[in-house]
């Protein structure tokens, strides 16, 4: 199914479940795109609300997954309106729209439904950090991963140094970022930053493959499976155990799980029947 997503610079559907982004700027390598940065998140939360759509996947059209932030092209933000000049910024308030336009990392980072990242080829700045925001990175052979944000004098932003810390730890971030390093699909699986990597040309269906895999999966229990893995990083053993106990609690309560239950006692008395 089809979604009018209201601009041309996204792609949207559902397919078996799940819910499909498509970054479409190909001539631009897929650059943001201040309509970009509008629909992306509107869909998210379509998406996350959808009961038919059980994952969540970005990928972008053409050989690039995204370039990061169109400075050459002109377009990363909305043009300005009418006649008066535009008011010049503080770097507060330069920095809180920064983060404005970089809302759909959070909330793709955060979202309660698996999400993953199908990757045709570089991902780069704003577009790396769009990559490592999902839960799941499948990647073409040939695809990249580079900041690619000091080539040009600038820090970082849409979360990729923070992102890149957690994945491959603060030295090895720092090294990567001053250095402007190329990250090619090899070296990123063996980091865990992609976690798996197939031929370009069986991307699309591979990717398709897996997602529709998760959709068709227990959601509630993926949840939560989400929400302990991240208090993981952030919480004590001890602090732990009671918030997975509760959801493992309310996980038990899911038609999921009496529906898994029931399929696993059948089996179990299939097997005792066929012993000799």
């Amino acid at each position: 199914m089809q979604i009018d997503t209201g601009t041309e610079t996204v792609l949207a559907e559902v397919t078996d479940g799940v819910g499909i982004i498509t970054l479409n700027r190909p001539e631009r390598r897929n650059a943001l795109h201040y309509e970009l940065n509008e629909a992306v998140p509107r869909l998210i939360e379509r998406f996350v609300d959808d009961p038919d759509v059980g994952c969540i996947m970005v990928t972008g059209a053409g050989a690039s997954f995204c370039s990061g932030g169109d400075v050459g092209g002109g377009t990363f933000r909305r043009p300005a309106t009418g006649d008066a000049p535009p008011q010049k910024k503080t770097m507060k308030e330069q920095g809180q729209m920064l983060a404005d336009d970089a809302r759909m990392i959070p909330m793709l980072y955060e979202c309660p439904k698996i999400t993953l990242a199908a990757l045709p080829g570089a991902a780069v700045g704003a577009g790396m950090s769009l990559a490592l925001a999902a839960d799941f990175r499948i990647a073409a052979s040939s695809a990249t991963l580079i900041g690619g944000w000091g080539r040009l004098g600038f820090s970082g932003d849409f979360g990729g140094p923070w992102l890149l810390s957690r994945m491959v730890g603060p030295t090895l971030a720092l090294e990567f970022l001053i250095e402007n390093t190329v990250i090619d699909a090899v070296r990123a699986q063996s980091l865990g930053l992609f976690n798996r990597v197939v031929p370009d040309e069986e991307l699309r269906a591979a990717a398709l493959a897996w997602a529709i895999k998760i959709a068709d999966g227990p959601r509630v229990a993926y949840q939560y499976f989400k929400e302990n893995v991240r208090e993981a990083q952030q919480l004590s053993l001890a602090a732990a155990l009671p918030l997975e106990g509760e959801r493992m609690a309310m996980s038990a309560r899911t038609d999921d799980h009496r529906k898994a239950f029931t399929r696993w006692m059948e089996e179990a008395a299939a097997k005792r029947a066929a012993r000799p």
